[in-house]
């Protein structure tokens, strides 16, 4: 692979905590994803992306 990244190389994107215990699992999920390969990331942006909604819908009904 010649001048090709490695579609497996952690990006080494730093998170950081919310505060908000719901928010930094989810981010916390994303950032087990580093180094895995772009396939497997669909599944986990989904459960991510449903768990905020979640999130967010629970304020309004505050």
């Amino acid at each position: 692979m010649t001048g090709a990244a490695d579609p497996t190389a952690p990006l080494g994107v730093g998170l950081a905590p919310t505060g908000h215990p719901g928010v930094d699992a989810g981010l916390a999920r994303l950032e087990a994803l580093d180094g895995v390969p772009a396939e497997a990331h669909v599944a986990v942006y989904e459960d991510v992306h449903q768990r905020l909604a979640d999130m967010l819908a629970a304020l309004d009904q505050e």
